[in-house]
């Protein structure tokens, strides 16, 4: 399955994200007409898939390297 305009412009923005005038937030919003909630839920989905790998593998396997990084320090923090 091929990626759609707006995933690849997803991947574009995360790749090049800190060149834009303004905040990630704001260029999301700007960009993509969703919440920064919504895109973080679609970009986690998007960079799991293989064709997202295909298209852009070092940025997806930069973003998939620092999601696995949050997810063992929260599970670090977490009191039993």
């Amino acid at each position: 399955m091929a990626l759609t305009d707006t995933e690849l412009a997803m991947l574009e923005l995360e790749r090049s994200w800190f060149t834009v005038a303004g905040t990630k937030d704001e260029a999301i919003r700007e960009r993509f007409g969703m919440s920064s909630a919504a895109y973080y839920q679609a970009l986690n989905a998007l960079i799991e898939r293989e064709d997202a790998v295909e298209a852009d593998p070092l940025t997806v396997r930069r973003l998939r390297r620092m999601r696995d990084r949050r997810r063992a320090e929260r599970a670090g923090r977490r009191v039993i």
